[in-house]
């Protein structure tokens, strides 16, 4: 009998589960950052089946029977923080057969059970690009997906069944990073040759392919490092690039005209010296904004204030983590020192969520709180930049995964480096350890 009661027990409470994913909600009484070109100071947005049906002043008629209300009060809601550029999710490995490894696709190499994905989503950060190292000249695929809590990857990404292997983009760098001993090259020269062999290479398999017409008889013979360059080639799959010295960036530019490839341009130190270049080409830039070039001697004349420099010249931009290297739960943070270098909050809050979701090209389902858009949002207790808000709670699709009120989120949220490496201790909400 117990048994009995027990299971009775347990149905109802994963149905209650459920219904409470799937029941609208409205979050009302919030100022709202849409970044869509609307501010609203006494919102209300609300959420049905993981999707936004309503976001907008606030109004009580849309709240109709059967709707939960949570009132957000004097907080503050904005769209899930796109990050462009992350290492998060692996431990970190690195090959030495080859400089170029397109057929490496970084989804066989994600744990979705990495403490990492913490960091995450205690930083708001709802859409994410996770990155192959760039110790390769071509390090391989990359994935854009969501920090859901699920047992496989492939729940995590945007498109769960996606066509033809993409999931991503392509990984490349140039500069230091790619240059030691053989079969790695010795110069930035020898770095582009190269490059540029490869891609000499992928466009004569794909003439092969188009000449053969179908006929199987006529095909060459199957080769995956090709066919993802195949695919980045009929601008299918977008080129994340490496790069920081203003001459490296003109390489990049270079070859972009060379193979027609789409690309975005990651880092960019000195992307404040060739700023009209890039705007000519009509490249966006996903910068990183730390508080030292942290001893990467090609990044130590990065500034402040390149994202604003990029930004008057009229290139888009985004803003990265490129965790490790800062950390995710402070990535708000980063956007608020390009804002203290001249950026507008209006153009930051956008660099991190709109224009990242354009370069991920996913914008159609994230990046702005938009009717039809996917619920993801985070809730914070004051305005975005200030050194005194904190994330209170991270949406994704209309599902909260984190909420900085519970005691093992809160611990994600404060804790020190060894937070991801063990769990031996716990944080007190006074900031001490217990």
């Amino acid at each position: 009998m117990k048994e009995k009661w027990l299971l009775l027990f347990l149905t109802i409470l994963f149905n209650q589960s459920l219904f409470g994913q799937n029941s609208p909600t409205a979050f009302t009484g919030a100022k709202i950052y849409t970044a869509a070109g609307q501010i609203i100071t006494d919102g209300m947005i609300i959420v049905e089946e993981g999707k936004i049906t309503y976001v907008g002043d606030l109004d009580d008629g849309k709240v109709k029977s059967g709707i939960k209300v949570i009132n957000v009060g004097d907080k503050v809601i904005m769209p899930g923080l796109v990050d462009t550029h992350s290492h998060i999710g692996m431990d970190w490995g690195f090959d030495t057969d080859s400089p170029t490894q397109p057929s490496l696709r970084i989804l066989d190499g994600i744990n979705p059970f990495h403490d990492s994905f913490n960091r995450a989503r205690a930083g708001g950060i709802t859409s994410i690009n996770i990155m192959p190292g760039s110790g390769h000249l071509m390090s391989g695929q990359t994935i854009y997906l969501k920090p859901r809590k699920l047992k496989n990857v492939a729940g995590m990404l945007f498109d769960e069944d996606f066509e033809n292997g993409i999931s991503g983009g392509m990984k490349m760098a140039n500069g230091t990073n790619s240059l030691r001993g053989k079969p790695f090259p010795g110069t930035r020269g020898k770095s582009a040759a190269i490059i540029r062999q490869l891609y000499y290479k992928a466009l004569d398999y794909k003439n092969k392919i188009e000449g053969a017409e179908g006929d199987e008889s006529k095909m060459p013979a199957k080769d995956l490092q090709l066919d993802a360059l195949v695919q980045v080639l009929d601008n299918e799959r977008m080129v994340h690039f490496h790069t920081h010295r203003a001459d490296d960036i003109i390489t990049v530019l270079r070859l972009k005209e060379e193979f027609g490839f789409n690309v975005v341009l990651h880092h960019v130190s000195e992307g404040w010296k060739v700023a009209d270049e890039i705007a000519k080409a009509k490249v966006p830039c996903s910068v990183i904004i730390v508080d030292s070039p942290g001893g990467k001697l090609e990044a130590a004349k990065l500034r402040f204030e390149t994202a604003k420099v990029l930004a008057d010249a009229g290139v888009e931009i985004s803003i990265h983590t490129d965790d490790w290297i800062t950390d995710s739960r402070l990535f708000l943070r980063s956007a608020a020192f390009a804002v203290r270098a001249g950026l507008s909050v209006e153009q930051a809050i956008d660099a991190i969520t709109i224009n990242g979701a354009k370069q991920l090209e996913v914008e159609d389902r994230v990046g702005s709180l938009e009717v039809g858009k996917d619920a993801d949002f985070i809730v914070l207790s004051g305005e975005p930049f200030s050194v005194y808000t904190k994330i209170e709670q991270t949406w994704i699709e209309g599902e909260k995964v984190f909420d900085r009120s519970l005691e093992q989120d809160y611990e994600y949220a404060v804790g020190g480096y060894n937070i991801y490496r063990s769990k031996g201790h716990t944080h007190n909400r006074n900031g001490g350890l217990d």
